[in-house]
């Protein structure tokens, strides 16, 4: 894998995720999919609605600009007009690895194919996991994956060490900034001319600010985990963990 691609990785969910349709990304795309396929026909103008405002507040949306509702409702269109299904659309994650070390074992059973996950690169960046192709334990006894990046070719696909792996960050809501407390880990989007990408981070101080039209103001000092440098940014930039 050529490492020198990574300065060319523009913003993460997706590490610039190839267009398709109308400017929607990949993980977009898949989900639409998903929803075509379930819905057997019946969709209403509040299902692309609710649709195109998921896809908005979602951090692969973040410097791209924001869908119309009628966008998505023009992709569904196109598709049904055309009747083209998508080989190869289903893939599910986790299904040998899930066997073979034991994810979930003592636990109610998840079905991991509505599971989507990001993955630590060599960079020390997480970067969406498009498909988890296969698996190795090394010598030392630990497990890798080798995954595919949403939106990269096979020739950046990367064994990745198992615990380096994760279920994929969500954008804070601006109701949720009173849960961004001193001494968490969140995953923030640091931007610079020649990279995007996101990579965790402690908060080290917040400055809470009153609210306003424009949602939360407050302001939080971050310390990056790979290099110790740090930054004060809004809430706009910085994702959580799903449980959270």
């Amino acid at each position: 894998m050529d490492y020198n691609h990574h300065h060319h990785r523009h913003h993460l969910r997706g590490r610039g995720e190839k267009k398709v349709f109308h400017g929607f990304i990949t993980s977009e795309v898949e989900k639409m999919e998903r929803v075509l396929k379930e819905s057997r026909g019946r969709l209403s103008e509040d299902v692309f609605k609710n649709l195109a405002r998921g896809f908005n507040r979602s951090a692969g949306r973040a410097g791209k600009p924001l869908l119309k509702w009628t966008e998505v409702q023009s992709w569904f269109l196109d598709r049904q007009q055309r009747h083209v299904s998508k080989e190869g659309q289903e893939v599910c994650p986790l299904k040998n690895m899930n066997e073979t070390f034991d994810i979930s074992k003592g636990e109610k059973a998840i079905d991991l194919s509505t599971l989507e996950f990001e993955a630590k690169s060599i960079d020390d960046a997480w970067y969406d996991v498009e498909t988890f192709i296969t698996h190795r334990i090394l010598s030392s006894g630990e497990p890798e994956v080798l995954v595919r990046y949403i939106g990269f070719g096979t020739e950046e696909d990367e064994w990745v060490p198992v615990k380096n792996v994760r279920e994929r960050s969500v954008p804070f809501e601006h109701s949720d900034c009173n849960k961004v407390m001193v001494g968490d880990t969140v995953l923030c989007f640091q931007e610079k001319p020649d990279q995007a990408r996101y990579y965790d981070a402690q908060v080290i101080d917040v400055q809470r600010k009153l609210h306003d039209i424009r949602g939360c103001r407050c302001i939080f000092l971050i310390r990056y985990e790979h290099d110790n440098s740090e930054e004060s940014v809004r809430l706009k930039r910085l994702c959580c963990q799903p449980e959270c």
